[in-house]
């Protein structure tokens, strides 16, 4: 038995017929090739290319990659080319990445070029926005999977030639730049071997970083830009120095954690999702541990220092969640990388050099830096999940530093009745360290000893008073159960003296599982006795458990399953004896307390059945045939609860290994025959149930023990040592499965048992379909349960069903036939059934889907276990050695789930003629008239729509039978009926939108029309909601279906390869040369019949819209669906452009907006191509290229900017002017190939007649021509839709856009006279309409030749005057995006009459200040779009507006501040990037300052209230410069959320002016540092108050940058100090505060000096109260001394409240120094009451561990001081 390949699935092997499987696989897998490698050669993708795409993906589920490496590399081959052919569906699409996904693992080599294309055709998809191309939203992160898995696969030139690519689209002002970056993220590869670092990321990695570091404000591509390092990092630990870098990276890191901090509670409001994604964080931070230089712990021990206070369960908000992220993933990411570093085995992964492994001592700092936290947020308000799953972790690394802390807070809680949520927090906890617990290890010998004490003191959890903590407790004793043999082994302490101390420890303590156990089940006995007690039951008649007892039911019964599994025959002996006297000696109801019981002993007897059988069945059979002796039982409605009681725990105790059965099988058989016809139901239906498990435990394949050790404990002590086994993980070469397969004698007794009971059944039932027999209701029920019962405990021996295959649904030249998978079974038997009432149905359709589906297990049953096993097996799992190394219980189970996925695999079933029989039989009680009934048949009929191939278009035409509006006998029933049937459920086929040209364009029409039906209401409100379903599903759910199939030829040549190779090789000849011919001829029909399929089914809907009467909503409903089949590979059949184009003027606004987009995406599909032609940058600028990259203003990108002294006014200026659209080209660098359009005399003729129009061209030519329609087109337009709510509507932009685009000015003169119109009228919703008409013109007349722009803007600006000078509150927006829209991606140049007017006078005072501003706001709105490539307008605008910064109206003032932001956005100092020739910062600050002087020589406080005058007179020079300070305070703050870089100098020297108002933010250091303690001598304590605010912030925020610079700290810490002695007295506590934040977050500690400091200043002496006369003024300036005094109080105040949730050594004496003060003067006397009060209510929740630090004396002291009257004072 050898290990084999990690390719295939290993449990295979284990399978009890394992040895069959090499041949099955190797047969499935020819199969597979070579039908594949036929569909390709003879291009059908459909049905035969998917159906084997398909199959091969089923073959990866049930054998793993198990083919030889040259098939593996030619499989990948084919589908990569697969998924890229540019034309496929996408639906085809995604089902090959999906397989592709799975397969990748091998060495070879892809190219990038076709996955980036594919990318940029469908996520940045031109079209999709108009409505030409439908894709799913799954599609996004398919590709995002492909690409990922692709990456290691690039060439090695690959990098150099993505950079090429997208480098110019670094244009950090343009969206190009999130584009540019996302691609890198996710294309650039970075696990080239060290030779080849030089190609891969040393190209680009010093770049990328300094942008990184230079960016300040996280836009949005900077997360991406972390992603990538992250990545980076973990890909080549080692080989890059990441030591520069780690502050400002933790710093970062802090920040994007969000926590509110300082006096203020400042949360840095930026965007939050941009903050960074904490799984990367972990990576990167995980990535960069070890090495030499231990700075990158030095500095995660700090991060957790400052952040520790946060996780205390105190404290909650909207930042909690990430922190408890990163206490998650941090620990597993360590032991991810302690795996790949000691573990794993060799893979393509650079190994990590020596030199930078972890070791011992690394991880032992990480453990103890992150220990505290964790501990901390085991309590959390979001409970203690995370703490629990890094605690697993944490305690495979280091358990002695682990587990004792955890298991100190265990202890307490497992002690406390009045905490129950400690107690859940403490054992979840205990549950994620139990493995390491209990196999103690090197480092952590004594753990085992605890596993005693901790089971014994979880008992009382056993509670039925307390749902979750009987839950967590039956979870906590089970864990530890599995994990330990319960065998007493005191015996050895006599036998053997070999034994270390914990062994012996061990060994007397194991003497105590027997009481255990037994007191475990006295506690479970309690449990059920309780819940026995609600006798109301039995009245009420409620079949079911409630949800919280059943799952009490399932704790109870696998945890006693558990502990019985893992004990010894000693234990058990005396745990069977005492489970079976409790059993027999009280009788219970059926329903809960029964059902524990006979889980009870089901456990038992599953356990060791030979012993437990013994016991039970004959006592069973025996109460039961005295019971049943008398005939007259046998008809009472109720029985008596003995008789019950006996039948449900017969029916449970049959549930074990058949073999140990047979001895009994003559009583059961009498049992059977007694019980089986009771006339009480609830006596058949256990009777039932003791055939159906009689059946299933006769037939099926199962294990018998899930032991921990194989062979069970069952060997004497001296030659087996159970406590060696403690925690052992299972061996998967030697698991030693004992399987039940079922024998000769058991399937014979199956068959007796069918014959007997099955038979009779079966007859009756036919006889009483056929009429020739009368039964009532209750016989009827009877009969179908006993065949129900049958059906599902034999079925995977009964055969399956017969008959032909129903043939002709797809026409394939692929056989599509199924492969066989062996299961373990050979066959013999067959049913039929007929329909009464509602419980028979119900019945009936659980047959029929049985029937359809069952073969031993159930597809849901089987998700489930799947879902729970791997939960468990995450639970328990030891990440740190892999390897599979599970507890052997849990490997048993996963060889079980893979025996049953194998059964399942019958999806996808050759649908035969007896299948069609039963779909329809479903079809007809889907549509019958019983609610219920309908919905249980309608969720079989989903499920077998699943289940068989092409079975849908089968039932298709049977559903619309019901819709069709021509018959009469359609019930209203049987009409939602059918509408369900389509509809479908929410995870399965939905009939009404199957991605398919036949079906569509039969479910569809019929859909429309079917509101003509007379079973049809639109008055009954289920029926219209059922309408809006399908409506909504299809749009939903609607992809666009290909029209072309073609194959290309290089997917052709690998087929052939495919199909050639050896191993498995096959006996399959190549093709012959006719039948790819015909292959050929086959594809271009299909081609042809698609299109055929699409105009049908446009021409059926048409025909469905102009029935007369068709109702409304059947109008709207069949218009959208028109919408959806608008593509971007063929335009609209003309009669449907005619429609929409009609559908504009529609009477209702809904078919109105689906029109406008509809007739904006024709006008798209109508576009005619234009020419490009590739240019030099490098000639026309008469420079050289660059050597090496610079981003910013050029010489050789010179000839972009405006330049007003050659702009092109002339047709020949115009046509010899290269124009470039878009903004990001020549930014960053020139692409390889820089292509612009062609000249005029090569691009389509404009102005054409209307002759020389297609017809298509033609009826939009008409109805825009014609004055009636486009009258009426405006006044829709014009109207208002939701009043206020109305906005600039991009959709009607575009449709504007491109009437003006394909037809030139044709449309003007028929518009002019609107325009004016409209222009001249100050309402919203025209003003609105207007704009958008314009925002049209202008980018529509993109290739409008220099006559007819000349001829439009002679037009345009009169009509721009007027609207501007028209402005209102409610259209100024609207202005804005219409002038924004008409900039976006234009060359400047072309737009000079624009920019001109807009710059004429933006401040011209005529319609007052409001109109002033709006023009600004316009203006803005079109320079922002021209980003850097308009430096004279930028410098006009600044020189015009700089002497109008003091202007007297506020709302001007604001918007020239945010004007400011864009005039000096293109000034960024990001790395390689020149100066800009726009204006700059600092020479526009030098000014400012100047005109400032005069405020900062004052002394005094700024108001903030200056008068508003309107203007009268001259301001003196302190107003205005006060008005001059709030526009730039208006521009700093917008620029500080928008700019990519800090402040330069010039703008630090303003802080003095802002702290007498306001804090900034910024890291600049010592700069910054200065400015802060020049301002701290002001004379205004404004401004010194707002210096302590700032500095929390900005220490916080840049946290581990000061703490790398000993001097900044220092200068920090002296400020703080000196401000605590501050005369006034907001200044001084503000102090205080800061100081207890500092110390709080580590970034001071409390040292010897700064106590004896604070200690001395409080004994300054107070001054004498002097006697006043009662007339004298009080005196009321401090004293200098008080002052002292009152700062060393504070000092010692605030190193106390530093530490609010514990107690350093250093506390109980400052506690003493301070209560010494508590009758000074105020503010003294307030400051100590204050501190006291705070001390108290945190340290009151702890108080009783806080004691212990303090002595008698002082504990005396506090009690005093605590209490005392003054504290209620």
């Amino acid at each position: 038995f050898k290990p084999f390949p990690l390719k295939e699935i290993v449990y295979n092997r284990l399978l009890p017929y394992g040895e069959r499987l090499e041949a099955e696989a190797a047969r499935f897998l020819t199969h597979i090739k070579d039908n594949l490698a036929r569909a390709v050669q003879l291009q059908e993708l459909w049905p035969g290319g998917l159906f084997w795409t398909r199959k091969l993906s089923t073959y990866i589920r049930l054998y793993g990659r198990k083919f030889s490496r040259e098939d593996h590399v030619l499989f990948i081959k084919l589908l990569y080319e697969l998924v890229t052919i540019p034309r496929l569906e996408i639906s085809m699409m995604q089902g090959f990445a999906r397989l592709l996904i799975n397969l990748l693992k091998d060495d070879l080599e892809l190219p990038w070029r076709p996955l980036y294309e594919m990318l940029e055709r469908i996520l940045y998809s031109k079209t999709e926005n108009l409505g030409l191309n439908w894709f799913p939203n799954s599609v996004e992160s398919v590709l995002k999977t492909l690409v990922k898995s692709c990456r290691p696969y690039f060439p090695e030139d690959a990098t150099a030639e993505m950079l090429d690519e997208w480098r110019p689209l670094m244009c950090p002002f343009d969206v190009t730049m999130q584009k540019a970056i996302t691609y890198f993220e996710l294309f650039l590869p970075t696990t080239l071997p060290p030779a080849l670092h030089q190609k891969g990321f040393k190209l680009w990695f010093d770049e990328f970083i300094g942008l990184w570091v230079s960016v300040q404000n996280l836009p949005q591509w900077e997360g991406h830009l972390v992603n990538l390092f992250a990545r980076l990092a973990t890909d080549n630990i080692g080989y890059i120095d990441w030591d520069p870098y780690v502050p400002k990276i933790f710093t970062r890191i802090l920040r994007s954690l969000n926590l509110p901090v300082g006096s203020n509670q400042v949360v840095v409001p930026r965007f939050l999702t941009n903050a960074y994604d904490v799984g990367h964080a972990v990576m990167w931070i995980t990535a960069m541990m070890g090495g030499p230089s231990k700075l990158v712990q030095k500095h995660l021990s700090g991060l957790f220092n400052s952040i520790a206070s946060f996780y205390h369960p105190s404290n909650n908000g909207r930042w909690l969640n990430k922190l408890m992220k990163l206490l998650q993933r941090l620990p597993s990411g360590v032991v991810r990388r302690l795996h790949r570093e000691r573990y794993k085995k060799m893979t393509w992964l650079t190994p990590v050099p020596e030199s930078h492994k972890l070791t011992d001592q690394d991880v032992t700092d990480f453990v103890e830096c992150i220990i505290q936290p964790v501990l901390l947020a085991m309590f959390s308000k979001t409970g203690s999940l995370e703490a629990a799953q890094a605690l697993q972790n944490l305690a495979l690394m280091r358990p002695e530093l682990v587990i004792p802390p955890v298991l100190e807070k265990t202890y307490p809680a497992l002690e406390t009745l009045t905490e129950p949520h400690q107690l859940t927090a403490t054992l979840s906890c205990v549950i994620g360290v139990a493995r390491s617990l209990v196999s103690g290890g090197k480092w952590f010998p004594e753990g085992p000893t605890h596993l005693l004490p901790l089971l014994m003191r979880a008992l009382p959890g056993v509670d039925p008073n307390d749902f979750s903590k009987c839950m967590i407790t039956f979870q906590f004793i089970a864990t530890f159960s599995t994990l330990v043999p319960l065998v007493d082994c005191s015996s050895v302490l006599q036998e053997r003296d070999d034994l270390s101390e914990v062994e012996r420890e061990l060994c007397s303590a194991t003497a105590e599982f027997e009481d255990f156990v037994l007191q475990f089940m006295d506690r479970c006995f309690g449990l059920i006795e309780s819940s026995t007690l609600e006798q109301t039951r039995e009245e009420t008649e409620t079949e079911k458990m409630t949800h919280l007892e059943s799952l009490v039911e399932l704790g109870l019964s696998s945890t006693f399953s558990t502990i019985l599994t893992q004990c010894s025959k000693d234990i058990f002996k005396v745990a069977l004896e005492k489970v079976f006297n409790f059993a027999v000696s009280n009788i219970f109801e059926t329903r809960v307390a029964g059902r524990m019981v006979a889980d009870m002993c089901r456990a038992a007897v599953k356990c060791r059945p030979e012993e437990s059988l013994k016991l039970f069945v004959p006592h069973c059979c025996n109460v039961i045939t005295h019971l049943t002796v008398n005939d007259d039982v046998l008809h009472d409605e109720e029985l008596d609860k003995e008789l019950l009681w006996n039948l449900q725990l017969l029916s449970e105790i049959t549930r074990v290994d058949g073999k140990k059965l047979l001895v009994y099988r003559e009583q059961l058989g009498k049992i059977l025959q007694r019980t089986l016809h009771l006339t009480c139901k609830q006596g058949y239906i256990l009777s039932c149930n003791l055939l159906h498990h009689l059946l299933r435990s006769a037939t099926l394949i199962y294990p018998t023990e899930y032991c921990s050790v194989p062979g069970g404990f069952d060997k004497p002590v001296s030659e087996y040592f159970p406590i060696k086994d403690w925690g052992k993980p299972g061996d998967l070469w030697n698991l030693d499965i004992q399987w039940h397969v079922p024998s000769s004698e058991e399937i014979s007794f199956a068959f007796y048992l069918l014959d007997t009971f099955l038979q009779p059944e079966l007859i009756r039932l036919e006889h009483y379909a056929a009429g020739k027999l009368e039964m009532s209701r209750d016989d009827v029920q009877q009969c179908l349960a006993i065949v129900h019962n049958c059906l599902i405990g034999s079925g995977n021996i009964l055969p399956p069903l017969k008959g032909e295959r129903v043939a002709h649904l797809v026409p394939s030249l692929v056989s599509l036939e199924e492969t066989k998978l062996y299961t373990g079974v050979e066959y013999g038997y067959i049913l039929d059934n007929s329909e009464d009432d509602t419980k028979s149905l119900f019945l009936i359709i659980k047959i029929i889907s049985d029937v359809l589906q069952f073969q031993g297990s159930h597809k849901h049953e089987f998700d489930s276990r799947w879902k729970s096993f791997n939960l468990v097996k995450k639970s328990m799992e030891n990440r740190l050695q892999g390897k599979k190394q599970h507890i052997r219980a849990l490997l048993i189970d996963r060889v079980m789930l893979q025996h049953e996925l194998r059964t399942l695999t019958m999806e996808g079933c050759e649908y035969k003629t007896s299948h069609q029989e039963m779909i329809r039989d479903l079809l007809c009680l889907s549509t019958s008239s019983y609610g219920q009934v309908r919905s249980k048949a309608q969720q079989a009929f989903f499920t077998a729509l699943g289940t068989y191939n092409f079975c849908c278009r089968d039932i298709i035409p049977l559903v619309l039978e019901f819709l069709r509006p021509d018959r009469q006998d359609v019930t209203q029933k049987q009409f939602k009926g059918a509408l369900y049937c389509l509809l479908g459920n929410h995870s399965g086929v939905c009939l009404a939108n199957l991605h398919d040209w036949d079906c569509i364009a039969q479910t569809w029409p019929a859909i429309v029309s079917s509101g003509l039906s007379k079973a049809m209401s639109l008055e009954k409100p289920s029926i219209v909601r059922l309408f809006d379903d399908l409506a909504e599903k299809i749009h939903r759910q609607f992809e666009t279906i290909g029209l072309d199939f073609a194959v290309p030829d290089k997917c052709i040549e690998i087929a052939v390869m495919l199909q050639k190779s050896e191993h498995p090789s096959s006996d399959f000849t190549g093709l012959g040369s006719e039948e790819i011919q015909l292959g050929i001829q086959r594809q271009k029909e299909k081609n042809t019949e698609a299109v055929r399929n699409y105009e049908n089914l446009i021409n059926m809907l048409l025909d469905c819209v102009e029935q007369r009467n068709l109702p409304w909503k059947f109008e709207h409903i069949s218009i959208g669906f028109l919408s959806l089949l608008l593509r971007d590979d063929r335009v609209l059949p003309v009669r449907a452009i005619k429609f929409f184009v009609q559908c504009l003027n529609h009477d209702a606004i809904v078919v109105r907006k689906v029109a406008i987009s509809a007739v904006a995406g024709i006008l798209k599909q109508l576009k005619r191509p234009h020419k490009k032609v590739p240019i030099c940058p490098y000639e026309i600028s008469g420079s050289p290229k660059p050597s090496s990259i610079q981003a910013g203003d050029r010489p050789d990108n010179q000839w972009l900017h405006y330049d007003s002294q050659s702009l092109p006014k002339t047709k020949e200026a115009w046509e010899s002017c290269c124009f470039v659209e878009k903004t990001h080209w020549g930014y960053y660098t020139w692409p390889q190939t820089m292509t612009v359009y062609a000249p005029v005399e090569h691009q389509p003729k404009l102005g054409r007649r209307r002759d020389e129009l297609t017809e298509a061209e033609q009826i939009i030519y008409d109805h825009f021509s014609d004055p009636k329609f486009v009258e009426q087109l405006i006044k829709f337009l014009s109207l208002e839709d939701r009043k206020g709510k109305d906005k600039f509507n991009p959709r009607r932009f575009c449709l504007f856009k491109g009437l003006f685009r394909n037809f030139d000015d044709a449309f003007l003169p028929v518009l002019q006279p609107h325009l004016e119109e409209l222009v001249a009228d100050s309402h919203e919703s025209t003003h609105r309409c207007v704009a958008e008409i314009i925002a049209g013109l202008i980018r529509g007349s993109k290739h409008w030749t220099f006559e007819k722009v000349e001829k439009l803007w002679k037009l345009l600006c009169p009509l721009l005057r007027t609207a501007l000078s028209n402005i209102t509150v409610e259209t100024y927006n609207d202005w804005g995006t219409c002038i924004a829209t008409s900039c976006e991606s234009r060359d400047p140049r072309k737009l000079h009459w624009l920019f001109e007017l807009l710059l004429e006078s933006p401040l011209s005072g005529e319609g007052g200040s409001f109109v002033d501003a709006c023009r600004l706001y316009v203006l803005q709105g079109g320079l922002a779009q021209q980003e850097w490539r308009v430096p004279e307008l930028l410098h006009r605008l600044l020189k015009y507006l700089e002497p109008k910064l003091t202007q007297v109206y506020k709302n001007v003032r604001e918007r020239i501040g945010s004007v400011l932001t864009y005039i000096f956005m293109i000034d960024v100092s990001l790395p390689n990037t020149a100066a800009t020739k726009s204006p700059r910062v600092h020479e526009f600050t030098t000014r400012i300052l100047e005109n400032l002087k005069p405020l900062m020589e004052a002394d005094e406080e700024i108001q903030n209230h200056v008068m508003e005058e309107n203007g009268i007179g001259e301001q003196d020079e302190r107003t205005q410069g006060i008005k001059l300070l709030k526009t730039i305070l208006k521009w700093l703050m917008a620029s500080a959320g928008r700019s990519f870089s800090t402040a330069v100098t010039e703008q630090l020297q303003l802080l003095p002016l802002f702290f007498k108002i306001a804090p900034v933010e910024n890291d600049n250091m010592p700069l910054v540092l200065q400015v802060l303690k020049q301002t701290a001598r002001s004379n205004s304590w404004h401004a010194r108050y707002t210096v302590l605010t700032y500095l929390q912030t900005m220490v916080f925020y840049n946290l581990f940058i000061f703490l790398n610079n000993e001097e900044a700290v220092n200068d920090i810490r002296w400020l703080v100090i000196e401000l605590l002695e501050d005369e006034q007295l907001e200044v001084r506590e503000m102090a205080a505060t800061t100081l207890s934040g500092l110390l709080q977050c580590n970034f001071l500690t409390m040292d010897g000096p700064m106590q004896t400091h604070f200690e001395q200043l409080c004994k300054m002496r107070l001054p004498k109260k002097r006697k006043r006369d009662l007339g004298s003024v009080v005196d009321t300036i401090p004293s200098g001394d008080l002052v002292k005094r009152h700062a060393g109080v504070l000092g010692l105040s605030a190193c106390i409240l530093s530490s609010p949730y514990d107690v350093p050594t250093w506390m109980p004496q400052l506690l003493m120094d301070l209560s010494a003060h508590l009758n000074d003067p105020q503010p003294i006397e307030m400051t100590v009451k204050k501190t006291l009060s705070n001390f108290r209510r945190t340290h009151h929740d702890n108080w009783q561990e806080h004691k212990q630090q303090f002595t008698d004396d002082q504990l005396l002291v506090l009690t005093d001081l605590l209490v005392s009257p003054c504290y209620y004072a």
